[in-house]
Protein backbone atom coordinates (compact mmCIF):
# COMPACT_ATOMS: atom_id res chain seq x y z
CA UNK A 1 0.00 0.00 0.00
CA UNK A 2 2.80 2.38 0.92
CA UNK A 3 4.55 1.56 -2.39
CA UNK A 4 1.42 2.52 -4.32
CA UNK A 5 1.15 5.84 -2.50
CA UNK A 6 4.83 6.66 -2.99
CA UNK A 7 4.70 5.75 -6.68
CA UNK A 8 1.76 8.07 -7.38
CA UNK A 9 2.83 10.64 -10.02
CA UNK A 10 3.77 13.87 -8.23
CA UNK A 11 2.61 16.06 -11.12
CA UNK A 12 -0.89 14.57 -10.81
CA UNK A 13 -0.73 15.16 -7.05
CA UNK A 14 -0.11 18.87 -7.58
CA UNK A 15 -2.89 19.10 -10.17
CA UNK A 16 -5.34 17.29 -7.91
CA UNK A 17 -7.95 19.78 -6.68
CA UNK A 18 -8.13 18.28 -3.18
CA UNK A 19 -4.34 18.52 -2.85
CA UNK A 20 -4.50 22.15 -4.07
CA UNK A 21 -7.26 22.80 -1.50
CA UNK A 22 -5.03 21.34 1.22
CA UNK A 23 -2.00 23.40 0.12
CA UNK A 24 -3.93 26.68 -0.04
CA UNK A 25 -5.76 26.05 3.26
CA UNK A 26 -2.38 25.27 4.82
CA UNK A 27 -1.00 28.44 3.23
CA UNK A 28 -3.79 30.50 4.84
CA UNK A 29 -3.12 29.01 8.29
CA UNK A 30 0.67 29.32 7.91
CA UNK A 31 0.42 32.97 6.86
CA UNK A 32 -1.91 33.71 9.81
CA UNK A 33 0.58 32.14 12.24
CA UNK A 34 3.55 33.91 10.62
CA UNK A 35 1.87 37.33 10.72
CA UNK A 36 0.91 36.69 14.37
CA UNK A 37 4.53 35.87 15.23
CA UNK A 38 5.84 38.96 13.37
CA UNK A 39 3.23 41.32 14.89
CA UNK A 40 3.74 40.07 18.47
CA UNK A 41 7.09 41.78 19.22
CA UNK A 42 5.96 44.93 17.34
CA UNK A 43 2.83 45.22 19.48
CA UNK A 44 4.57 44.46 22.77
CA UNK A 45 7.11 47.17 22.02
CA UNK A 46 4.42 49.70 20.97
CA UNK A 47 1.63 49.17 23.51
CA UNK A 48 3.37 47.23 26.31
CA UNK A 49 2.81 43.73 27.70
CA UNK A 50 -0.29 44.71 29.77
CA UNK A 51 -2.21 46.22 26.84
CA UNK A 52 -1.05 43.38 24.56
CA UNK A 53 -2.58 40.92 27.02
CA UNK A 54 -5.88 42.84 27.00
CA UNK A 55 -5.90 42.94 23.18
CA UNK A 56 -5.49 39.13 23.15
CA UNK A 57 -8.17 38.72 25.81
CA UNK A 58 -10.59 40.73 23.63
CA UNK A 59 -9.61 38.55 20.68
CA UNK A 60 -10.45 35.41 22.71
CA UNK A 61 -13.96 36.79 23.41
CA UNK A 62 -14.42 37.56 19.70
CA UNK A 63 -13.19 34.09 18.65
CA UNK A 64 -15.82 32.53 20.94
CA UNK A 65 -18.56 34.74 19.45
CA UNK A 66 -17.28 33.94 15.93
CA UNK A 67 -18.55 30.40 16.53
CA UNK A 68 -22.02 31.98 16.76
CA UNK A 69 -21.40 34.03 13.58
CA UNK A 70 -20.02 31.00 11.69
CA UNK A 71 -22.96 28.90 12.96
CA UNK A 72 -21.68 25.67 11.38
CA UNK A 73 -21.71 27.04 7.82
CA UNK A 74 -18.04 26.06 7.53
CA UNK A 75 -19.29 22.44 7.73
CA UNK A 76 -22.51 22.58 5.68
CA UNK A 77 -21.84 25.24 3.02
CA UNK A 78 -18.85 23.65 1.17
CA UNK A 79 -20.93 20.50 0.57
CA UNK A 80 -23.85 22.50 -0.86
CA UNK A 81 -21.53 24.56 -3.10
CA UNK A 82 -19.70 21.44 -4.31
CA UNK A 83 -22.94 19.62 -5.23
CA UNK A 84 -24.32 22.70 -7.08
CA UNK A 85 -21.04 23.83 -8.74
CA UNK A 86 -22.62 23.97 -12.22
CA UNK A 87 -25.89 25.61 -11.17
CA UNK A 88 -25.38 29.40 -11.00
CA UNK A 89 -28.99 30.02 -9.91
CA UNK A 90 -28.78 27.72 -6.89
CA UNK A 91 -25.32 29.04 -6.02
CA UNK A 92 -26.62 32.63 -6.10
CA UNK A 93 -29.44 31.84 -3.67
CA UNK A 94 -27.10 29.79 -1.50
CA UNK A 95 -24.47 32.57 -1.25
CA UNK A 96 -27.15 35.21 -0.57
CA UNK A 97 -28.81 33.15 2.18
CA UNK A 98 -25.53 32.35 3.95
CA UNK A 99 -24.02 35.87 3.76
CA UNK A 100 -27.26 37.51 5.02
CA UNK A 101 -27.69 34.86 7.76
CA UNK A 102 -24.13 35.39 8.98
CA UNK A 103 -24.53 39.19 8.92
CA UNK A 104 -27.66 38.91 11.09
CA UNK A 105 -25.71 36.66 13.49
CA UNK A 106 -22.84 39.20 13.50
CA UNK A 107 -25.29 41.96 14.48
CA UNK A 108 -26.66 39.68 17.22
CA UNK A 109 -23.13 38.93 18.53
CA UNK A 110 -22.31 42.67 18.46
CA UNK A 111 -25.47 43.37 20.44
CA UNK A 112 -24.40 40.79 23.05
CA UNK A 113 -21.06 42.61 23.48
CA UNK A 114 -22.68 46.05 23.69
CA UNK A 115 -25.22 44.86 26.30
CA UNK A 116 -22.43 43.14 28.28
CA UNK A 117 -20.26 46.29 28.23
CA UNK A 118 -22.75 49.15 28.54
CA UNK A 119 -25.67 47.36 30.18
CA UNK A 120 -23.98 44.94 32.59
CA UNK A 121 -20.59 46.69 32.93
CA UNK A 122 -18.67 43.46 32.22
CA UNK A 123 -15.09 43.17 30.86
CA UNK A 124 -14.12 46.24 32.92
CA UNK A 125 -10.40 46.21 32.13
CA UNK A 126 -10.79 46.08 28.37
CA UNK A 127 -14.27 47.39 27.50
CA UNK A 128 -13.09 49.94 24.91
CA UNK A 129 -10.75 47.44 23.21
CA UNK A 130 -13.56 44.86 23.05
CA UNK A 131 -16.08 47.30 21.55
CA UNK A 132 -13.54 48.31 18.88
CA UNK A 133 -12.95 44.59 18.18
CA UNK A 134 -16.58 44.14 17.02
CA UNK A 135 -15.52 44.74 13.40
CA UNK A 136 -13.90 41.27 13.49
CA UNK A 137 -17.40 39.73 13.75
CA UNK A 138 -18.38 41.31 10.43
CA UNK A 139 -15.11 40.21 8.90
CA UNK A 140 -16.03 36.63 9.88
CA UNK A 141 -19.56 37.08 8.51
CA UNK A 142 -18.44 38.20 5.05
CA UNK A 143 -15.48 35.88 4.41
CA UNK A 144 -16.54 33.52 1.57
CA UNK A 145 -13.89 30.86 2.32
CA UNK A 146 -16.59 28.15 2.31
CA UNK A 147 -17.65 29.20 -1.23
CA UNK A 148 -14.18 28.81 -2.75
CA UNK A 149 -13.62 25.65 -0.73
CA UNK A 150 -16.77 24.16 -2.31
CA UNK A 151 -15.68 25.28 -5.79
CA UNK A 152 -12.19 23.84 -5.08
CA UNK A 153 -10.62 27.12 -6.20
CA UNK A 154 -8.71 28.33 -3.17
CA UNK A 155 -6.01 30.42 -4.87
CA UNK A 156 -7.93 33.74 -4.88
CA UNK A 157 -9.11 33.54 -1.27
CA UNK A 158 -5.67 32.49 0.03
CA UNK A 159 -4.00 35.42 -1.77
CA UNK A 160 -6.65 37.81 -0.41
CA UNK A 161 -6.08 36.50 3.12
CA UNK A 162 -2.32 37.08 2.90
CA UNK A 163 -2.84 40.57 1.46
CA UNK A 164 -5.29 41.55 4.24
CA UNK A 165 -2.84 40.31 6.91
CA UNK A 166 -0.01 42.31 5.31
CA UNK A 167 -2.26 45.40 5.36
CA UNK A 168 -2.90 44.70 9.07
CA UNK A 169 0.85 44.52 9.68
CA UNK A 170 1.33 47.80 7.80
CA UNK A 171 -1.46 49.37 9.87
CA UNK A 172 0.31 48.38 13.09
CA UNK A 173 3.61 49.86 11.90
CA UNK A 174 1.97 53.13 10.74
CA UNK A 175 -0.65 53.76 13.44
CA UNK A 176 0.13 51.82 16.65
CA UNK A 177 2.89 53.57 18.64
CA UNK A 178 1.70 53.95 22.26
CA UNK A 179 -0.43 52.11 24.88
CA UNK A 180 -3.56 54.27 24.46
CA UNK A 181 -3.75 53.13 20.80
CA UNK A 182 -4.28 49.48 21.82
CA UNK A 183 -8.00 49.78 20.99
CA UNK A 184 -7.13 50.14 17.29
CA UNK A 185 -5.20 46.83 16.99
CA UNK A 186 -8.19 44.47 16.57
CA UNK A 187 -10.10 47.23 14.77
CA UNK A 188 -7.38 47.33 12.07
CA UNK A 189 -7.36 43.50 11.89
CA UNK A 190 -11.16 43.44 11.42
CA UNK A 191 -11.16 46.42 9.03
CA UNK A 192 -8.53 45.03 6.65
CA UNK A 193 -10.28 41.63 6.64
CA UNK A 194 -13.71 43.17 5.98
CA UNK A 195 -12.38 45.39 3.20
CA UNK A 196 -10.72 42.43 1.46
CA UNK A 197 -13.87 40.29 1.87
CA UNK A 198 -15.99 42.96 0.15
CA UNK A 199 -13.58 42.98 -2.80
CA UNK A 200 -13.83 39.18 -2.98
CA UNK A 201 -17.65 39.35 -2.94
CA UNK A 202 -17.49 41.83 -5.84
CA UNK A 203 -15.21 39.37 -7.68
CA UNK A 204 -17.75 36.58 -7.05
CA UNK A 205 -20.53 38.77 -8.45
CA UNK A 206 -18.82 40.13 -11.57
CA UNK A 207 -16.34 37.38 -12.50
CA UNK A 208 -18.21 34.25 -11.40
CA UNK A 209 -21.68 35.54 -12.30
CA UNK A 210 -23.15 35.03 -8.83
CA UNK A 211 -26.14 37.30 -8.20
CA UNK A 212 -26.98 38.60 -4.74
CA UNK A 213 -30.63 38.38 -3.76
CA UNK A 214 -32.35 39.79 -0.73
CA UNK A 215 -33.46 36.56 0.98
CA UNK A 216 -36.83 36.22 2.62
CA UNK A 217 -36.83 36.19 6.42
CA UNK A 218 -38.27 32.66 6.38
CA UNK A 219 -35.37 31.45 4.20
CA UNK A 220 -32.82 32.96 6.60
CA UNK A 221 -34.63 31.45 9.59
CA UNK A 222 -34.73 28.05 7.86
CA UNK A 223 -31.02 28.27 6.98
CA UNK A 224 -30.11 29.08 10.61
CA UNK A 225 -32.41 26.36 11.96
CA UNK A 226 -30.86 23.76 9.61
CA UNK A 227 -27.42 24.58 11.01
CA UNK A 228 -28.35 24.65 14.70
CA UNK A 229 -26.84 21.22 15.47
CA UNK A 230 -23.66 22.09 13.56
CA UNK A 231 -23.32 25.27 15.65
CA UNK A 232 -23.55 23.28 18.89
CA UNK A 233 -21.11 20.70 17.46
CA UNK A 234 -18.60 23.48 16.74
CA UNK A 235 -19.11 24.93 20.23
CA UNK A 236 -18.46 21.54 21.87
CA UNK A 237 -15.33 21.01 19.74
CA UNK A 238 -14.06 24.48 20.67
CA UNK A 239 -14.48 23.73 24.39
CA UNK A 240 -12.83 20.29 24.01
CA UNK A 241 -9.81 21.62 22.11
CA UNK A 242 -9.32 24.96 23.90
CA UNK A 243 -10.67 24.31 27.40
CA UNK A 244 -7.61 22.56 28.84
CA UNK A 245 -5.82 25.72 29.93
CA UNK A 246 -8.90 27.01 31.79
CA UNK A 247 -9.19 23.70 33.70
CA UNK A 248 -5.46 23.76 34.54
CA UNK A 249 -5.83 27.31 35.93
CA UNK A 250 -7.93 25.90 38.83
CA UNK A 251 -5.10 23.64 40.00
CA UNK A 252 -1.77 25.13 38.87
CA UNK A 253 0.53 28.08 39.54
CA UNK A 254 1.08 30.87 36.99
CA UNK A 255 4.47 29.34 36.16
CA UNK A 256 2.94 25.94 35.35
CA UNK A 257 0.24 27.64 33.28
CA UNK A 258 2.91 29.43 31.25
CA UNK A 259 4.89 26.21 30.72
CA UNK A 260 1.79 24.28 29.62
CA UNK A 261 0.50 27.16 27.48
CA UNK A 262 3.69 27.15 25.40
CA UNK A 263 3.44 23.41 24.66
CA UNK A 264 -0.32 23.64 24.03
CA UNK A 265 0.05 26.48 21.52
CA UNK A 266 2.48 24.39 19.48
CA UNK A 267 0.07 21.43 19.65
CA UNK A 268 -2.87 23.58 18.50
CA UNK A 269 -0.93 24.47 15.35
CA UNK A 270 -0.10 20.80 14.72
CA UNK A 271 -3.69 19.74 15.37
CA UNK A 272 -4.77 21.78 12.34
CA UNK A 273 -3.54 18.88 10.13
CA UNK A 274 -6.68 16.65 10.30
CA UNK A 275 -8.94 19.73 10.02
CA UNK A 276 -7.05 20.86 6.90
CA UNK A 277 -7.31 17.38 5.35
CA UNK A 278 -11.08 17.26 6.03
CA UNK A 279 -11.66 20.78 4.65
CA UNK A 280 -9.53 20.04 1.58
CA UNK A 281 -11.23 16.78 0.55
CA UNK A 282 -14.78 17.64 1.70
CA UNK A 283 -16.04 19.24 -1.56
CA UNK A 284 -14.71 16.49 -3.84
CA UNK A 285 -15.82 13.78 -1.40
CA UNK A 286 -19.36 15.24 -1.41
CA UNK A 287 -19.50 15.14 -5.23
CA UNK A 288 -18.07 11.60 -5.39
CA UNK A 289 -20.54 10.40 -2.76
CA UNK A 290 -23.48 11.71 -4.83
CA UNK A 291 -22.17 10.32 -8.15
CA UNK A 292 -20.35 7.05 -7.53
CA UNK A 293 -19.90 5.26 -4.20
CA UNK A 294 -16.99 3.10 -5.35
CA UNK A 295 -15.03 6.15 -6.51
CA UNK A 296 -15.91 7.84 -3.21
CA UNK A 297 -14.52 4.94 -1.14
CA UNK A 298 -11.30 4.86 -3.16
CA UNK A 299 -10.90 8.63 -2.83
CA UNK A 300 -11.58 8.61 0.93
CA UNK A 301 -9.19 5.68 1.45
CA UNK A 302 -6.38 7.52 -0.37
CA UNK A 303 -7.00 10.77 1.57
CA UNK A 304 -7.20 8.86 4.87
CA UNK A 305 -3.89 7.07 4.29
CA UNK A 306 -2.16 10.31 3.25
CA UNK A 307 -3.54 11.99 6.39
CA UNK A 308 -2.31 9.15 8.62
CA UNK A 309 1.18 9.19 7.05
CA UNK A 310 1.42 12.97 7.55
CA UNK A 311 0.13 12.57 11.12
CA UNK A 312 2.75 9.91 11.94
CA UNK A 313 5.55 12.04 10.49
CA UNK A 314 4.41 15.21 12.29
CA UNK A 315 3.97 13.51 15.68
CA UNK A 316 7.26 11.59 15.61
CA UNK A 317 9.16 14.66 14.42
CA UNK A 318 7.63 16.84 17.19
CA UNK A 319 8.39 14.23 19.85
CA UNK A 320 12.09 14.09 19.03
CA UNK A 321 12.41 17.82 18.23
CA UNK A 322 10.55 18.95 21.40
CA UNK A 323 13.69 20.20 23.26
CA UNK A 324 14.83 22.24 20.23
CA UNK A 325 11.34 23.67 19.56
CA UNK A 326 10.84 24.80 23.18
CA UNK A 327 14.34 26.30 23.43
CA UNK A 328 13.90 28.14 20.11
CA UNK A 329 10.60 29.71 21.21
CA UNK A 330 11.30 30.33 24.92
CA UNK A 331 15.05 31.04 24.61
CA UNK A 332 15.41 28.60 27.50
CA UNK A 333 15.25 24.77 27.89
CA UNK A 334 12.06 24.66 29.98
CA UNK A 335 11.98 21.00 31.10
CA UNK A 336 8.27 20.97 32.04
CA UNK A 337 7.27 22.43 28.66
CA UNK A 338 9.41 19.82 26.89
CA UNK A 339 7.74 17.03 28.91
CA UNK A 340 4.26 18.38 28.05
CA UNK A 341 5.10 18.73 24.35
CA UNK A 342 6.51 15.19 24.12
CA UNK A 343 3.14 13.82 25.28
CA UNK A 344 0.98 16.26 23.30
CA UNK A 345 3.08 15.56 20.16
CA UNK A 346 0.82 12.55 19.49
CA UNK A 347 -2.42 14.58 19.51
CA UNK A 348 -2.32 15.28 15.72
CA UNK A 349 -1.72 11.58 14.92
CA UNK A 350 -4.62 10.42 17.10
CA UNK A 351 -6.83 13.21 15.70
CA UNK A 352 -6.07 11.95 12.16
CA UNK A 353 -7.64 8.58 13.08
CA UNK A 354 -11.05 10.28 12.97
CA UNK A 355 -10.76 11.85 9.50
CA UNK A 356 -12.87 9.14 7.80
CA UNK A 357 -15.55 9.19 10.52
CA UNK A 358 -16.00 12.97 10.35
CA UNK A 359 -16.11 12.82 6.54
CA UNK A 360 -18.80 10.12 6.74
CA UNK A 361 -20.94 12.38 9.00
CA UNK A 362 -20.47 15.36 6.65
CA UNK A 363 -21.15 13.77 3.25
CA UNK A 364 -24.27 12.00 4.56
CA UNK A 365 -25.39 15.19 6.34
CA UNK A 366 -25.67 13.35 9.68
CA UNK A 367 -25.82 16.50 11.80
CA UNK A 368 -27.42 14.69 14.71
CA UNK A 369 -24.61 12.11 14.94
CA UNK A 370 -21.94 14.83 14.65
CA UNK A 371 -23.71 16.71 17.44
CA UNK A 372 -23.78 13.62 19.69
CA UNK A 373 -20.11 12.80 19.02
CA UNK A 374 -18.98 16.39 19.70
CA UNK A 375 -20.84 16.72 23.00
CA UNK A 376 -19.87 13.25 24.26
CA UNK A 377 -16.26 14.21 23.48
CA UNK A 378 -16.72 17.50 25.35
CA UNK A 379 -18.22 15.79 28.43
CA UNK A 380 -15.43 13.20 28.49
CA UNK A 381 -12.70 15.83 28.02
CA UNK A 382 -13.97 18.04 30.87
CA UNK A 383 -14.47 15.06 33.23
CA UNK A 384 -11.11 13.40 32.44
CA UNK A 385 -9.26 16.73 32.56
CA UNK A 386 -10.70 17.71 35.95
CA UNK A 387 -9.87 14.29 37.46
CA UNK A 388 -6.37 13.82 35.98
CA UNK A 389 -5.33 17.47 36.42
CA UNK A 390 -6.36 17.46 40.10
CA UNK A 391 -4.26 14.29 40.61
CA UNK A 392 -1.24 14.85 38.36
CA UNK A 393 -1.24 18.54 37.31
CA UNK A 394 -0.06 19.47 33.81
CA UNK A 395 1.07 15.92 32.93
CA UNK A 396 -2.38 14.62 33.88
CA UNK A 397 -4.02 17.19 31.60
CA UNK A 398 -1.75 16.11 28.72
CA UNK A 399 -2.91 12.50 29.09
CA UNK A 400 -6.55 13.65 29.37
CA UNK A 401 -6.25 15.55 26.06
CA UNK A 402 -4.51 12.57 24.44
CA UNK A 403 -7.20 10.12 25.62
CA UNK A 404 -9.93 12.50 24.38
CA UNK A 405 -8.73 11.96 20.79
CA UNK A 406 -8.97 8.18 21.27
CA UNK A 407 -12.43 8.41 22.87
CA UNK A 408 -13.87 10.62 20.08
CA UNK A 409 -12.54 8.10 17.53
CA UNK A 410 -14.28 5.23 19.34
CA UNK A 411 -17.54 7.20 19.76
CA UNK A 412 -17.58 8.33 16.09
CA UNK A 413 -16.78 4.81 14.83
CA UNK A 414 -19.61 3.36 16.94
CA UNK A 415 -22.10 6.00 15.69
CA UNK A 416 -21.12 5.37 12.06
CA UNK A 417 -21.38 1.60 12.63
CA UNK A 418 -24.90 1.92 14.04
CA UNK A 419 -26.34 4.86 12.06
CA UNK A 420 -24.32 4.86 8.82
CA UNK A 421 -23.91 1.12 8.23
CA UNK A 422 -23.62 1.05 4.42
CA UNK A 423 -20.94 3.73 4.36
CA UNK A 424 -19.13 2.19 7.34
CA UNK A 425 -18.87 -1.24 5.72
CA UNK A 426 -18.12 0.22 2.28
CA UNK A 427 -15.17 2.20 3.59
CA UNK A 428 -13.98 -0.68 5.80
CA UNK A 429 -13.99 -3.04 2.79
CA UNK A 430 -12.17 -0.45 0.67
CA UNK A 431 -9.56 0.18 3.37
CA UNK A 432 -8.80 -3.52 3.80
CA UNK A 433 -8.78 -4.31 0.09
CA UNK A 434 -12.21 -5.73 -0.75
CA UNK A 435 -14.08 -2.67 -2.11
CA UNK A 436 -15.02 -4.45 -5.34
CA UNK A 437 -17.03 -7.04 -3.43
CA UNK A 438 -19.20 -4.44 -1.73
Amino acid sequence: MLDKILSYPYLNLIRNKSIQNFIFLGFIQASNILISLVSMPLLIESIGVDQFGLVNLSLSVIILLNILVGFGYNLSAPREVAINQKNRGKLSHLVSNIIFSKLILAFLASLIILIAVFGLNLFKEYQVILVFSVLLLFSEATIPLWFFQGLEKMKIISMANVFSKLLYLLGIVLFIHQPDQAKWVNFILGGTGLMMNLFILLYIHYQLDIRFYKPKILQIFQSIRDNLLLFFSNLASHISINGGLIILSFFATAETLGMFSLAERITMVLRMLPALVIQAIYPNASKQFEKNRRTFYRFLKKAYLYGMILGIFLSVFTYFAAPFIIEALAKSPLQDSIAYLKILAFVPLLACLNIANVMAFLVTDKKNELFKASWLMCIYMVTASLFLTSKYGGIGLCYALLSTEVVIFIISTFLNFTKNKDLFHGFKNSLFGSADHH
